[in-house]
């Protein structure tokens, strides 16, 4: 078992970040998060009676699904570090009168559960938002009792393309020279560096990863703007302050206008493991 250290650097922005992006993180712009998540939790084939963790669970857009296949006699526990996001979580499972769901503040890294306590670990779009993502996985795996699986849900590539070119591009114009920028997804974009992860991290089951084509549509500009304040990329543009925000905004419009875009792409990679029973 582990327990929890003081917040780290990685951890403090990731929860600055994410709680200012809670005011935009459901909106339907953003729709392709609640039906990747979907997708994630039905690869698991959940059954009444299990128990779940949801990390990185956000608004609970995994861990809402996965409460209704546990049914009342299993029980979901969905962590993040954005107590706004999960405030909306709360909401929505009181809403459904999921109380199987229950939904507490942590880092993932650190999460004060016993080896095994789970039949399922879930975590979509949050692994690659940590410095160390092997020991991220070893902990993640640590909870998954015999016979059960651990899920990793990552983006695949040409996220977003070709609008996340723009933005990246708008953005390190406002950044003194050599600032880094760029989105973490980048770190995992193929079910083969999702296999390469899992042995890395010791994960000593059966792993299955494989990529999942996917578009979104676009309306407008606005719409993209939406996904960015809405998402991770919402941290650059807190950085660059508001003036800087808007002229990266306005670059991105134009590349809307200019190359009448309509969609953009919402690739994935789901990945398996299962632990021997």
């Amino acid at each position: 078992m582990t327990t929890n250290p003081p917040e780290d650097a990685a951890a403090a922005r990731n929860r600055a970040v994410f709680s200012a992006a809670a005011d935009h993180f459901d909106d339907e712009a953003l729709a392709f998060f609640a039906r990747i998540s979907a997708d994630a939790v039905d690869r698991l084939a959940l059954t009444p009676g299990q128990r779940v963790l949801d990390v990185a669970c956000g608004t609970g857009h995994a861990a809402i699904p996965a409460a209704r296949a546990v049914g009342p006699a299993g029980t979901v526990t969905g962590a993040d570090l954005a107590e706004p996001l999960l405030a909306l979580a709360r909401a929505k499972a009181a809403a459904e009168g999921l109380s199987q769901a229950d939904f507490v503040a942590g880092d993932f890294r650190t999460l004060p559960y016993p080896d095994g306590a789970f039949d399922a670990v879930i975590c979509v779009f949050g692994i690659f938002f940590v410095p160390d993502m092997e020991a991220a996985t070893a902990e993640l795996w640590r909870m998954v009792a015999p016979g059960g699986r651990l899920a990793l849900t990552t983006w695949g590539p040409d996220l977003f393309a070709p609008l996340s070119e723009t933005f990246w591009t708008a953005v390190r114009t406002e950044l003194p020279p050599d600032t880094p920028a760029g989105s973490p997804a980048s770190r995992l974009e193929t079910p083969e560096a999702l296999h390469a992860l899992f042995t890395a991290a010791e994960v000593d089951g059966a792993v299955d990863a494989v990529a999942v084509p996917g578009t979104h549509p676009l309306r407008d500009a606005d719409d993209w703007w939406t996904i960015v304040i809405g998402s991770g990329m919402r941290g650059a543009v807190e950085q660059i302050g508001p003036e800087a925000a808007a002229r990266v905004r306005a670059a991105c419009a134009a590349r809307v206008e200019a190359d009448g875009i309509t969609q953009i792409p919402t690739n994935v990679v789901h990945a398996v493991a299962t632990r021997p029973a």
